[in-house]
């Protein structure tokens, strides 16, 4: 966060060249913002800012938060989802307290990806950046909103629930129109239901619950 006020300046010639200091949060104004899709987290405890001989104040306080987010999963595995992380503050309307991006969202997304020091289930692909004003009781409020936008790595489900469903189907086929007695044929395709029974279990304990639409492998 970087905000301007007029009234904190000094000449750094008349402090011992001194041009910033180190404040605690609650010694000046600072600009009160809040995640709209947050549901937990925890709270920063790096409450200092930099103030400038200039009257510039920044901050850097390093959040960890929970949000929410609408999957749709009708493309289980292969799905891409967005997830919007919207700052604002409802205490200043616009005329008084406007939020601006000092970066373009391809630099943003640049130092986003450094941050992921493990590849995990998802692969951060794009962000984009939205300002508007939100209209609420007849006021207007700066919001600022991250599009954030994530594609699943489909590896460790095509290695544990498609290729072993699509050969137990190979299998089924190949039972049934195979030469085997009636007797084989039965014992087969019993062997064959459990087998579907236990990947049914497996599929329904990794699939997200999230969604409207059930995805299409879960389906078949």
């Amino acid at each position: 966060q970087e905000w301007q006020n007029p009234f904190a300046t000094w000449n750094p010639l008349d402090f011992c060249n001194i041009s910033e200091i180190i404040l605690p949060m609650d010694t000046y104004w600072s600009p009160p913002v809040f995640i709209l899709e947050r549901v937990s987290g925890q709270n920063p405890e790096l409450n200092y800012m930099v103030l400038m001989h200039n009257g510039s104040f920044n901050s850097t306080r390093p959040f960890q938060v929970t949000l929410t987010c609408s999957l749709i999963i009708l493309k289980f595995p292969f799905d891409t989802q967005t997830c919007n992380l919207s700052i604002a503050s409802f205490l200043y309307p616009v005329t008084d307290f406007v939020m601006k991006t000092r970066r373009t969202p391809a630099e943003i997304m640049k130092d986003s990806q450094s941050f992921f020091l493990t590849d995990g289930e998802w692969k951060f692909t794009n962000l984009s950046i939205i300002e508007y004003t939100e209209m609420l009781d007849d006021k207007g409020f700066s919001v600022v909103t991250y599009l954030i936008s994530m594609e699943r790595r489909p590896t460790l489900y095509i290695l544990n629930l498609i290729l072993p469903t699509c050969a137990l189907y190979l299998l089924d086929m190949a039972v049934l129109f195979g030469p085997s007695s009636l007797e084989e044929k039965i014992n087969f395709q019993i062997a064959i239901i459990l087998g579907s029974s236990m990947l049914a279990v497996i599929l329904n304990n990794s699939l997200p619950t999230s969604s409207n639409k059930p995805p299409i492998i879960g389906t078949h």
